[in-house]
Protein backbone atom coordinates (compact mmCIF):
# COMPACT_ATOMS: atom_id res chain seq x y z
CA UNK A 1 0.00 0.00 0.00
CA UNK A 2 1.49 3.41 -0.80
CA UNK A 3 0.94 6.35 1.38
CA UNK A 4 0.82 10.00 0.72
CA UNK A 5 3.98 11.84 0.90
CA UNK A 6 3.41 15.05 3.01
CA UNK A 7 5.45 18.39 2.55
CA UNK A 8 3.89 20.29 5.00
CA UNK A 9 6.64 21.38 7.48
CA UNK A 10 5.58 22.29 11.32
CA UNK A 11 7.19 24.56 13.66
CA UNK A 12 6.01 24.27 17.65
CA UNK A 13 5.76 26.82 19.81
CA UNK A 14 9.13 27.76 21.05
CA UNK A 15 10.18 27.93 17.34
CA UNK A 16 7.79 30.92 16.33
CA UNK A 17 8.49 32.84 19.84
CA UNK A 18 11.97 32.78 19.01
CA UNK A 19 11.47 33.57 15.42
CA UNK A 20 9.08 36.78 16.30
CA UNK A 21 10.81 37.17 19.79
CA UNK A 22 8.20 36.64 21.74
CA UNK A 23 7.50 34.54 24.53
CA UNK A 24 5.68 31.28 24.57
CA UNK A 25 3.16 32.62 27.19
CA UNK A 26 2.27 35.45 24.31
CA UNK A 27 1.20 32.96 21.54
CA UNK A 28 -0.71 30.61 24.33
CA UNK A 29 -2.50 33.86 25.48
CA UNK A 30 -3.39 35.08 21.47
CA UNK A 31 -4.45 31.07 20.83
CA UNK A 32 -6.69 31.23 23.94
CA UNK A 33 -8.32 35.04 22.74
CA UNK A 34 -8.36 33.81 18.70
CA UNK A 35 -5.14 36.03 17.58
CA UNK A 36 -2.19 34.93 16.01
CA UNK A 37 -1.62 32.67 12.96
CA UNK A 38 -3.92 29.32 12.74
CA UNK A 39 -2.23 26.06 14.36
CA UNK A 40 -3.33 22.96 14.99
CA UNK A 41 -3.14 21.05 18.00
CA UNK A 42 -3.21 17.50 18.29
CA UNK A 43 -3.15 15.01 21.13
CA UNK A 44 -1.97 18.69 23.56
CA UNK A 45 0.84 19.17 21.23
CA UNK A 46 0.91 22.35 19.73
CA UNK A 47 2.45 22.97 16.11
CA UNK A 48 2.13 25.67 13.54
CA UNK A 49 2.03 24.96 9.81
CA UNK A 50 5.23 27.31 8.03
CA UNK A 51 2.38 28.48 5.42
CA UNK A 52 0.50 29.85 7.87
CA UNK A 53 2.87 31.68 9.53
CA UNK A 54 4.24 33.08 6.51
CA UNK A 55 0.40 33.85 5.28
CA UNK A 56 -0.05 35.51 8.73
CA UNK A 57 3.23 37.74 8.12
CA UNK A 58 1.90 38.58 5.06
CA UNK A 59 -1.39 39.70 6.04
CA UNK A 60 0.34 42.17 9.44
CA UNK A 61 2.77 43.73 6.50
CA UNK A 62 3.08 47.62 7.57
CA UNK A 63 4.90 50.78 6.12
CA UNK A 64 4.05 52.92 8.63
CA UNK A 65 2.61 52.94 12.44
CA UNK A 66 -0.58 54.39 10.78
CA UNK A 67 -1.94 51.31 8.52
CA UNK A 68 -0.81 47.77 7.22
CA UNK A 69 0.18 47.56 3.16
CA UNK A 70 -2.02 45.71 1.04
CA UNK A 71 -1.20 43.47 -2.22
CA UNK A 72 2.43 44.59 -2.16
Amino acid sequence: MNHPKFSCNHINQKQLAGRWDLSERTLERWRGIGWGPLFLKIGGRVVYRVEDILAYEEQHLADSTQSRVCNR
